[in-house]
Formats: C-alpha cells, sequence, structure tokens
C-alpha cells in the first residue's frame, strides 16, 4: 500500500563531503516517510536550495566552506521558519549543541552513529521534539548543575552573526575587496568588524583569527 504524500518528510541534506551525503541519503531513502529532495555542499548553497525546494526539514553538517551549518541554520530560521532543522556533525561538543539550539535547530546528531539514530532523529523533529544523542545527555545535564551551582549562565557567543561571517572569510583566505563583494558591503565596514573580531578575542593578525576559527570549528584545519 503506498503511504499518503501528506506523510512523507521532504528533506534537504547539505555536507561539504560527497561521499558523506551519499551515505545520509542512503540510510534516509531507506525509510518509507523520507525522502531527499536536495543536496547542498556548503551552507551557501543549502540557503539557495532550501528557498527552491521548501523542504520539511534541513539536515546541515557543521563545517562546511563560505557558511557553516550553523549560520545557514540561523538564516533558515529566519527566513524559512517552517523548515525544521536537524545538524548531523561530528563534532561531540556541548558549546555546539547550545550554538545549534540557539540557531534554531531541534536536534544534534553525531556522524559516528548516524546510521543508529538519524532516521529518529527526522521523525522526533517533524513531530516537534528536540532530539539529542544519547550519550551527551548525561554530561549536558552535568555541566548545565555546574553553572547553576557557580552561579554562571548558559554561554553566550562571543561575536555577532556578521562578525563570524567575517571571520570565517577571512580565514578562508579570502581579501577585504572580496569579503565586501561576497556580503555586498564596504571595503571600510569589513575592515571595521576585522578590528572589532581583533579586539573581542585578544587576538593580533589574520593566522590568530584562523587559528581560532579552525577551534572553534569554523572551518577545518
Amino acid at each position: 500500500m503506498t503511504m499518503p504524500e501528506a506523510t512523507e518528510t521532504r528533506i534537504l541534506l547539505a555536507d561539504d563531503h560527497a561521499l558523506v551525503r551519499r551515505g545520509v541519503r542512503l540510510i534516509l531513502e531507506g525509510e518509507p516517510d523520507l525522502t531527499v529532495v536536495a543536496e547542498a555542499g556548503d551552507g551557501a548553497e543549502a540557503i539557495e536550495a532550501a528557498r527552491a525546494h521548501r523542504p520539511d526539514l534541513a539536515i546541515l553538517d557543521i563545517a562546511m566552506p563560505r557558511m557553516t551549518g550553523l549560520q545557514a541554520a540561523r538564516e533558515l530560521a529566519r527566513s524559512q521558519p517552517e523548515t525544521r532543522i536537524l545538524i548531523l556533525t561530528m563534532y561531540d561538543n556541548e558549546q555546539y549543541f547550545f550554538e545549534a539550539l540557539a540557531a534554531g535547530a531541534s536536534g544534534y546528531v553525531l556522524k559516528s552513529v548516524a546510521d543508529r539514530d538519524l532516521v529518529e532523529a527526522c521523525r522526533a523533529t517533524m513531530r516537534g521534539e528536540p532530539f539529542l544523542y544519547p550519550g551527551a545527555v548525561n554530561a549536558l545535564i552535568r555541566n548545565y548543575l555546574g553553572r547553576l551551582q557557580e552561579g554562571e549562565s548558559i554561554p553566550g557567543r562571543p561575536i555577532t552573526s556578521r562578525e563570524e561571517e567575517i571571520l570565517k572569510l577571512v580565514a578562508e583566505g579570502h581579501s577585504s575587496q572580496q569579503i565586501a563583494d561576497l556580503l555586498v558591503i564596504s571595503v571600510k565596514t569589513v575592515e571595521r568588524h576585522r578590528a572589532n573580531l581583533l579586539q573581542k578575542l585578544g587576538l593580533k593578525d589574520r593566522l590568530e583569527l584562523t587559528r581560532y576559527a579552525i577551534r572553534v570549528g569554523l572551518i577545518e584545519p
């Protein structure tokens, strides 16, 4: 019996590694209620594909060229709130998890256990339920309780979304003029953001900005 069209979840899959996309697609399309309608190789392509295909669910990697999955998630949450978001990543990192939730994601799945967790994560997300891979739950609870005991709040982002865009492009080797062209802003504005980044992060030059971008997962080493 054919499943009714309304029950099918249409998925956008974004990862900069074609082999990973192929493997994830095989996992998803083995299920009658999940279908991949579009793929993207970076966050910017994911935004374009989401506009074109209006998927029910976007599955985003974190570390991608041009625009990270977290940056794409923030843009999708703003421009297409009807599209739900799931982060699929290699990073077992509580800061990324909190940032993913803040960016609008409903779930966080590790690539290492995607064959076990991804299908359920997709279904939970479409039911409007959060999904977190089981191994992180205890660590997150311990971290949260520890912060409460010490009078701390959940860590905030040290830089703005625009500064993060500038940082990523600087770290990828783009010149100020190229960044200005990509973001449709002036070179002077790019330079101001770069100066603010150096001051906020206590860094000295492009090399240190690049190292920082690698450390926080904006680019891959």
